[in-house]
């Protein structure tokens, strides 16, 4: 059963890290509420798929130059310009956002499209998701006494 449980998680952080409209923060909530698992094992592996699935954001925006001048493509020039300018004003530290609902997921594929060094990247999110994880596992539980 908490291999079952740790999975769903891992899969529900994962596939909401990543432009699929999924919530890990249910599941991680439900987690936490039923007090079967350890709390700090919760938080890694809610952590560790979450920044996993933005790493194949920024691996996607990588690729995503090659198709730019399709027809199908989903973003126009002029919208696609305008993100790359939006990333290069803020720079790497927009990355700080990207636990942020509706915006999160498209920064990460843009810090892949403006060439974000992987390993800051890699940084800076796992910064913010596992923070993001923390506050709400604060909230879920009450306070600090879980630390």
């Amino acid at each position: 059963m908490e291999l079952m449980a740790f999975a769903g998680l891992f899969l529900s952080a994962f596939g909401a890290a990543t432009l699929l409209p999924l919530q890990s923060e249910a599941v991680l909530v439900g987690l936490l509420l039923q007090a079967e698992y350890s709390v700090a094992e919760l938080l890694v592996i809610a952590t560790l798929g979450n920044v996993l699935g933005s790493a194949v954001n920024w691996w996607l925006g990588t690729c995503i130059e090659h198709w730019r001048y399709r027809r199908w493509f989903p973003v126009s020039p002029e919208k696609l310009a305008k993100a790359q300018a939006g990333y290069h004003r803020y720079g790497r530290w927009s990355l700080l956002l990207s636990w942020v609902p509706v915006i999160g997921d498209p920064l990460t594929v843009m810090a892949g499209v403006m060439k974000e060094p992987f390993w800051s990247f890699l940084a800076i999110v796992t910064v913010a998701k596992a923070g993001r994880y923390l506050v709400l596992t604060g909230l879920t539980l009450g306070g600090l006494q879980w630390l």
